[in-house]
Parts: structure tokens; sequence; C-alpha cells
């Protein structure tokens, strides 16, 4: 029997998304349901990877399927596919099993030709509305089929317009776009030596073939790695009966989202267009209607379309994106899907539907994405600052970004790679600009609506965006942009306010966001849910307080060569490190002790009441000391003063035989960590005497402390239990100096894979393991991650030789196996062994899930991804 390629939308439903796709799933369910959805059938996600399998070469037997659902078509409609008299039209639309708004191609009205034009033309009794379809259809294939720049097709479009003397499409009249379709035709075999094909079978086959490669097109490859989704899945294909919406002023075309995808509220949210086709609306071509203005010009269809709008999302349990198309005073919704939110507008509908009962609190905490929530965290405008206000869009994506204008997406990338921030401005965004979207600080469009690509990418990606702001005339040719009397070139700072449309001149200053109510009723939530306990990595009582203020429960690393590097200790660090007896050294010690303490007493006062996680000197010493180059600069010119001080250059020699000295081949895998505890044990000393009088201060205030001390780099277990008598004997002396008992453990960060293998034997002198996934994975990868990342990393993901970049998720086949032995080698011998990571792995929602499934007790990552931790680890308890 053969296999079977293409099904009805009465032959599916909501649950055979991986068959027929996000779309294909959705019109089946609507259809289902009995929605008024045009009859079509979705060509599976099966074939696309058939296609892909057999060298670019569709199934034999798909279009034998094609053909008979097509007469299906036609028996339904009265409609002959190809026929002039009574034309069938349809739809091509792609449909990826995870919505990929804008990334793959579409074709409308395939099925015209000379023919067919003049049948449709006769049967609508509107010659103009059927020579814009034909023009729209050539414009698209000859796009997407057939290669030709969209461009070329605009500029004959706005020639037209000009010898016309008009400014919308809309006022060319039949003989316009007769035309205009002529000079099309011209335009397509000029740039691909072929004529565009008359054939609607040929039409279809080739409209198919271009959909399943635009899964494979660059803007869908970006979308698809920067939201993590498979590229093995493929794209399915929905061939749907046209309704048209550029009929005339009873006709129109909109998109809405059932409640605010911006704020939450509930409220029916979006925009339309009159005598429009969809695509009009999300490209930004025409700014469209807010969607309450339907209600003004078309009562009933705006009430109809109310009921229908909220049965889907109770249908759904979900807030919908919904497109609709009227033809001639008749509704039909050709697409839902779950609508792309705000961080805010996720949680405050997620809550909100707690509370009418439509989801419980699982459900709720299983539709935040956690890393929205790190665009909860990001800086808005101070309110203090005076504001140049210049022009108003459309306040498409909430959130406030300063930058440099940049007006293409090429040199929105390169400059963000050269450091720079910038505020990426265009007429509108098409898919192509997605690199310019990423890399950018935020997105400024002349034309667009609230769902314009712009404004839902952009959405997606937590960016502050403004379409539609109509009073700036953009120039690209000349990179600048006019606000009235005012022009501003590529390179001067704007400010744009997503939350409010306004756009300003110059750079403002940005504050801290507050967080609303429903956020810290979410994290409430996934606290009850979770196991893994989410800590945070400080190195100062700012960061700290700031942690704890976001919910960590500890610190799960304190750096505390990061207290060293501060400017005023640094010549008292090269002093120490450049001494040349042990009195020496001890002297410059003596100094840094009370700088110590006093970092080590306000971290303690900030976490009062939680565990301080506290890491002794990790790097190499010649991290703190003068750059060799710089100091060899320096002597030469020194070398070339006649009036030098000779004392002075001896000085500068000296520095530099030390620095070379202390350099190493390859200081990772160097003298650093423990090593420099046991050749050095006075450095260590200071430091843990410094942690105990910090702690007895505490107490002794009513501060409770939890000291951690955890030894670095260790590989054998001699190496932990020598460093571990070196805190008992430091401990030991400044509680008896102070009084104090202070509770206290050791353990070490398990960081090279021989603490993983050895595990067993080191649990005999821990009492906690922390995995430092940074160290272990470039130790078991055997990458620089600074060179890796630099120079050949970015290469492995995109050919896919690493699934992805290890340094920023788990590799749990290599990296997890050393952690997960770790652990059951380490509670072999120590049932009750504490352990954690404290890479930054600990802020990624993968990773995390792998945490709660090897049975850590807590992760630890930077402050402002406590929360996305937090959520995190409830969901991964949630999934297990």
């Amino acid at each position: 029997m053969a296999k079977k390629w293409v099904y009805l939308f009465r032959e599916g439903n909501a649950q055979m998304k991986s068959l027929l796709g996000g779309k294909g799933a959705n019109l089946a369910e609507m259809t289902k349901i009995g929605l008024p959805v045009p009859p079509g059938f979705t060509i599976s996600t099966e074939a696309c990877t058939a296609f892909y399998e057999n060298n670019h070469t569709l199934p034999e037997e798909l279009f034998n399927q094609v053909r008979t659902a097509f007469t299906e078509l036609e028996a339904t409609t009265g409609k002959v596919f190809g026929q002039k008299e009574q034309p069938l039209l349809v739809s091509v639309r792609s449909g990826s099993v995870h919505s990929m708004p804008g990334m793959m191609d579409t074709i409308l009205n395939l099925g015209l030709n000379d023919e067919t034009v003049e049948g449709l033309a006769k049967l609508t009794g509107n010659q103009r509305f059927a020579y814009d379809c034909y023009r729209r259809f050539i414009q698209m294939f000859g796009n997407v089929v057939m290669g030709v720049d969209h461009y070329h097709f605009e500029h004959l479009i706005e020639k037209q317009k000009g010898l016309r003397s008009v400014l919308l499409d809309t006022d060319l009249t039949t003989e316009d776009w007769k035309q205009v379709i002529h000079k099309f035709k011209e335009c397509i075999y000029m740039y691909t030596k072929e004529s565009f094909p008359q054939d609607p079978q040929e039409q279809i086959k080739k409209a198919i073939v271009a959909v399943f490669k635009s899964w494979n097109n660059q803007r869908a490859q970006i979308y698809r790695r920067i939201h993590q989704i498979p590229d093995h899945l493929g794209t399915a294909v929905n061939v749907q009966i046209m309704v048209f919406g550029n009929m005339g002023n009873d006709s129109g075309t909109g998109v809405a989202f059932t409640r605010n995808p911006s704020t939450g509220q509930k409220e029916l949210y979006g925009e339309f267009l009159i005598n429009a086709q969809g695509e009009d609306v999300v490209a930004g071509v025409r700014t469209p209607e807010p969607i309450i203005k339907l209600k003004e010009q078309m009562p009933k269809i705006y009430e109809s379309f109310c009921e229908i709008a909220q049965k889907l999302e109770a249908h759904y349990s979900d807030m919908q994106d919904i497109e609709f198309t009227i033809e001639r005073g008749k509704l039909y919704i050709l697409q839902t899907r779950a609508g792309k939110r705000t961080a805010q507008a996720a949680i405050t509908i997620a809550c909100n539907m707690v509370e009418e009962g439509l989801i419980d609190k699982h459900d709720a905490l299983l539709r935040v994405a956690p890393e929205q929530l790190d665009q909860m965290l990001h800086p808005c405008l101070d309110k203090d600052a005076k504001l140049d206000v210049i022009a108003k869009g459309l306040p498409a994506s909430p959130g406030a970004a300063s930058g440099r204008i940049v007006f293409e997406a090429d040199e929105a990338e390169y400059l963000t790679k050269q450091g720079y921030k910038v505020i990426l401005v265009r007429p509108e965004t098409t898919p192509e600009d997605i690199h310019g979207i990423l890399a950018a600080q935020g997105v400024l469009t002349s034309r667009g609506g609230m769902t314009s690509h712009a404004a839902v990418v952009a959405r997606g990606m937590g960016k502050a965006c403004i379409c539609g702001c109509e009073q700036i005339k953009i120039d690209l040719r000349k990179k600048e942009m006019a606000i009235g009397s005012l022009t501003l070139n590529e390179g001067d700072f704007i400010t744009i306010d997503g939350s409010t449309g306004h756009v300003i001149l110059g750079e403002v200053p940005l504050i801290e966001p507050t967080l609303s109510e429903e956020f810290k009723q979410l994290l409430a939530w996934a606290d009850e849910v979770r196991h893994l306990h989410v800590r945070a990595n400080a190195d100062n009582p700012v960061d700290a307080k700031k942690a704890r203020e976001l919910g960590a429960e500890g610190i799960g690393l304190c750096r505390t060569e990061h207290m060293f590097m501060e400017q005023s200790r640094v010549p008292i660090v090269q002093q120490m490190i450049l001494a040349e007896t042990l009195e020496e050294r001890e002297e410059a010690l003596k100094k840094l002790l009370p700088m110590q303490k006093e970092d080590f007493y306000g971290i303690f006062q900030a976490m009062d009441g939680l565990p301080v996680n506290i890491r002794l000197l990790d790097p190499p010493l010649h991290e703190f000391l003068p750059n060799t180059e710089e100091l060899a600069v320096e002597i030469a010119k020194l070398q070339c003063d006649e009036s030098m001080d000779r004392m002075e250059l001896n000085k500068k020699e000296t520095l530099l035989r030390k620095v070379r000295n202390l350099q190493e081949f390859n200081p990772m895998l160097g003298h650093r960590g423990c090593r420099l505890g046991l050749i050095y044990p006075e450095i260590y000393a200071m430091q843990i005497e410094a942690i105990f009088l910090a702690a007895a201060q505490c107490q002794t205030e009513g501060i409770r402390v939890i000291p951690e001390i955890m030894i670095p780099l260790v590989g054998h277990v001699n190496e932990l239990k020598t460093m571990r008598e070196l805190v008992n004997e430091v401990a030991t002396k400044v509680q008896t100096q102070t009084g104090e008992t202070i509770p206290y453990t050791v353990g070490t960060m398990i960081e090279v894979p021989r603490a993983a293998i050895t595990a067993r034997e080191i649990a005999a002198e821990a009492d906690f393991f922390s995995f430092g996934t940074n160290d272990l994975t470039q130790t078991t990868f055997g990458f620089s991650r600074d060179d890796a990342e630099g120079k050949f990393l970015h290469t492995y993901v995109e050919n896919k030789i690493l699934p992805e970049n290890p340094f920023i998720t788990l590799d749990i086949e290599g990296v997890g196996s050393l952690v997960r032995l770790g652990i059951h080698e380490g509670r072999s011998r120590k049932p009750n062994l504490k352990t954690g990571i404290c890479g930054e792995h600990g802020g990624e929602k993968r990773s995390i899930q792998f945490c709660h499934d090897v049975g850590l007790d807590y992760v630890s990552c930077s402050p402002y991804r406590v929360p996305l931790a937090r959520l995190s680890a409830a969901q991964a308890a949630l999934k297990k």
C-alpha cells in the first residue's frame, strides 16, 4: 500500500502536529469544530523529509495524492483548477511543527495565468481585483520559486505609481496592473532566462518544492538556531482554497490576538486592512487599522469574530494569534496558533488563566519560557531623564534601548561584533533582516503595524521595537533619516522606548525594571514545585544583595580573585606576587588581610542565614601582573630618553624579568588553583583567616554565617587533604582568638576529568562537590574557551559537528557523563555528599533539566539569571 503523504483538513486534528505541522494541525482542528475555514489539504512533514533524503526529489506517489485532493476541493467548490471559466485558486503555505513566523515561504493566488485571470474577472465581475491578484501571484512566485529579488518587483510598482502620480497600490487601475504584469514577466525572464509558467500543474509542483526548500533558507536556519528548533523536523505544505480580502470595501484581512501580546491584558488586540490580502498586513507595506475599528465598519463581522476568538482560546486554553479574511461580507478563519508574546504578557496571561480556571498552576509554569524571564530584568528608561522625543510610532515590543543608528542588517551585525550598540532602522523589516534584529539593541521601522514582521520577531527575542513610525523618512541610499527639519545620519545616537513608541534623540540613561506581582506569583509557584535549590555566583556585597532579592538561596560561587582586581589593590597584589622572600610576601598579605575580611563581611551580611561558598584563589598569578609587551615598550621608550631615570629603568627591567619568569605555556593547565595553595600556603592562609575573622565579627553582631570553603582545581585526593588541614589549622587559630565557634564545611570544585573519575577517593576529604562545568568542559574537550569561541567553535556548531556550543548548553554525553560519574562515586563514599554546579550552565534551562535528572542538590548562576533558574528547576520537576 502506498504511503499517505496528503491529508485533507477533515482528516486531521490538533494532535497530529508532528505530521501536519502546527498550521496544518490547527486548520484540521478548526475544521473539526465547525469554524469557517476554507477547505484544503496538507502535505506532511514526512514528505519534506523524503524530499531531502531523495536529493531534492518529490516522492512519485505524492502528485497522484495531490491530484486526488484537488478533485475533492473541486467537488466542494464547483470550481476547477486550471479551468478558465470557473478557476480554482489556492494558497500554498509552509507549516512547521514549531511556529516560525515569516521564516519560510508562502505563495498566494496560485492557479492564475493569462487565461484564468480573465475567467476570474468575469466570475467576480471585478477586473481590477482579478489583475491585482495576478500581479501578486507573479510577484510571489517570481520571488519564492524563481529567485528574483522582490526589490525588482517593488521598483516596477513604484515606477508605475510615479507615472500615474498616485501614492497607494489601491490607486492603480486595471490597465496599470496589466502593464505591471507585462513588466513583471519581462523582469523574470531577464533575471532567470525562463518564462513565467502558465500551466497550473507546473505551478503547484514548483511551489511545493519551493516551500520544502525554504525549510533550509538562511533566515529559517538562523531562526531555528536562535530558538533551538531541531533541523530534522521539516515543514508541511498547506494548500488551501483562496478567499479574497482584496475584492473591494466589503472585504479585508487581518491578524488578531485574543489577548494583548505586549501586556497580557484580556482584550482583543490586532489590526486589519480593508481591500487587502494577508501579506499586506504582516509585510508592513500599509499601516493597518486597529481591530476595534472593525466594530464600526463591519459590526456583524466583528461580533462574529469575537465569538470565534473566545471559542478558540477556550478550546486551546491559551492566547491565540488568528489570521482572518473577509470576502464580500463573509468571515473566514485562515489560521490560529499560540500567540507570540512578551515576557510580561506570558506571565500575566499564565497567572490570569489560572485565576479564570482555564489552566492550573502547573500548566502556568510550563507556559512561560524560562529565557523570557531574562527580558523582565533588562533596563528601562530612567524616569528622571530629560527626553527629547522626536517621533512616535506604535509600541510593538516593550523595553528600552539606546544605540547608534544603522540602516542595514549586515552593518548591525558587523558593528555589534566590534562592540558597538546599535538600533536597526528600516522602512520595514523582512525575514532576511533577522541577523540584524538579533544583533541590534532594538528595532525602529517607519511602516508596518503591531503584527508586522519586525514586531513579531522582536517580541519573540525580547528586543525593544517601534513600528509604523510614519514621521521618519528614511533614505537608505544616503544612510540618513529625516524627522521634519531634523536629519540624523548613520552612527548618530537615538533611544527607543518600545513600551510607549517614543523615539528619543541621543543616549538616555537606563534603570533597572520593577518586577510585577504576577512575576513574583509565578516564581512562588515554581518554588513550591522544584527540588533543585538555586544559588548565585556573586563576588561582592552588591551582587549578593541583588541575588537574594531575586530569590537566591545562597551563594554557590564567590570568586576571590575578583576581589584582588580592584584598582586600589592591584599594587599590593603585585607586591605579594613579586616578593623575593616569604617575609616580603607576608608583609603584602598583611595589607590584603583586612581588605579581604571586609569583602567577606559584606557578603556574609547580605546573605544572613544562607550558605556562602567561597573559592580560594584560582587563576595563575601572572594575570595580576602588567602585560609583557606593554612593559617592553615602556622600557624601550625609557632607553631612548636622554633624561631617563636609571633607577626607574632598572625597576622596570627587573619587573619584566619576573613577569616573564611567571609566564606559562598553558596557563589553564599550569600553576593555578590548589597548586598555588600548595606552593604558597601563606596566600591561602591569609584568605582563610579573612573568612573566619569576618564570620566571627558577623556572629557577634547576630548575623548567621554558613561558610563553605572550596578548594579549586583538585585532581588528586592528597591535594585536598593537605589544603583541608590548612583550613582546619587556620580556623582553629581564629576561633581560639575570637572565642567564636563557626560551623563550616570544606569541599572542592570538580573541574578536571581525573577528579570526576576518582571522586570516591576525593569524597573522603570533601563535605561537598561543586562541579565547575566551565573548566570541566575545557579540560574534557581540550578546548581553550576563548580560542575555541573566537576561532572555530562557531563553525563547529554551524556545520553540526557539535549540536550546541558546549559552553552554553552542557555537553550531556561527554561532560555530563563525568558529572554523573562524579556524583555516583562521591555518594558511594558519602551518601549525603552535597553536590551542585557553579558554571554558567547553572542558568541554562536544558542544563538545569540535566542537573535535576542526575540528582544535584543545587545550581548556581549569575544573580540576574536566578529567576530563570528557579522556573527551569520547576519545569524540570514537572517534566520528570
